[in-house]
């Protein structure tokens, strides 16, 4: 038997289409480019001199090879505090905000839930409208809450737009039939929500964790309104705290001065990347979970 070859018909692009496919991949890498270099350059001018970094020698790789920015920070013990409070803020924190975000979303995401509607209308209300900076601290005060831990916690504890994440996520992937034969089987609320919703909610919570803490972890506007003792502040304050330290003249020479500064300006560099690491190094193991409890969250239901 004559064997029978198969010929491959292929559809060849058109010369618009070409071009347009072009442009694309320009397009896109000059978003690369624009979105990977300030971090490159960040990264580089962290392990440069100070000098190279005040004269604008730092452009790509760096220059004059220095580790000067990284031993002031480790030389500074206050740093050690702010990293352990920083810690404890996000783990405390970001459990906190999951724990209520959840139990409000859950029972706004049932339709047998009385006042639901409603409680969905105030919710999503405060996405326009907020009590302002001067109530929301006599709140805080009058709670007794000023220079303590849960000052920088209770009060940014739940937002509105990841209440609305989880609601949508529940309603869309949690059916009722769920809950019939839970009923059935004499499963109380609280049982089902930890035997059934929380095992099949792990996308959601992970980005509803990955958003509160990122969140936690940068805030610091609540930490410098609420806190006064140096043991409480988180690493956002204390590294501002030196770079305010090192820009400071206090009466020094000019050769002192202008070393202070330079300084100062390679802290900069060297403190975005010690305070982004800890994030950096906690998304690659949430990353899985972050564009499905995303998607599936926000889709209405």
């Amino acid at each position: 038997m004559a064997a029978i070859s198969a010929k491959k018909t292929t559809i060849k692009d058109s010369l618009g289409d070409k071009i347009f496919l072009i442009c694309i991949y320009v397009v896109l890498s000059i978003i690369v480019v624009v979105v990977l270099y300030p971090l490159i350059y960040v990264l580089s001018s962290s392990f440069s001199s100070p000098n190279a970094v005040t004269s604008g020698r730092v452009w790509l790789w760096p220059v004059e090879l220095s580790l000067k920015g990284y031993e002031t920070l480790l030389r500074t013990p206050q740093v050690v505090t702010g990293y352990v409070n920083s810690l404890i803020y996000t783990t405390a924190g970001a459990a906190i905000s999951v724990f209520l975000t959840i139990m409000i979303a859950y029972p706004i995401s049932r339709r047998t839930f009385y006042g639901r509607t409603i409680l969905m209308m105030l919710i999503t209300f405060t996405l326009l409208f907020n009590g302002g900076l001067i109530p929301t601290y006599m709140v805080v005060k009058q709670m007794h809450l000023i220079d303590t831990r849960w000052a920088v916690l209770i009060p940014s504890a739940v937002y509105a737009y990841q209440v609305i994440i989880a609601r949508t996520f529940f309603q869309s992937s949690i059916p009722d039939e769920l809950i019939d034969a839970s009923d059935i089987d004499g499963c109380s609320d609280f049982r089902f929500i930890r035997s059934v919703v929380i095992p099949l909610s792990k996308p959601v919570i992970a980005v509803l964790a990955l958003f509160y803490a990122v969140g936690q972890w940068n805030a610091y506007f609540d930490a410098l309104i609420y806190l006064k003792s140096d043991k409480l502040f988180p690493l956002q304050l204390i590294l501002r705290s030196i770079i305010i330290l090192n820009n400071s003249s206090n009466g020094q020479d000019a050769l002192k001065l202008v070393e202070r500064q330079q300084l100062s300006e390679l802290l900069k560099y060297s403190l975005i990347v010690v305070s982004s690491l800890p994030v950096l190094m906690i998304y690659p193991f949430v990353q899985r979970f972050f564009t499905q409890g995303l998607l599936v969250g926000s889709v209405k239901g």
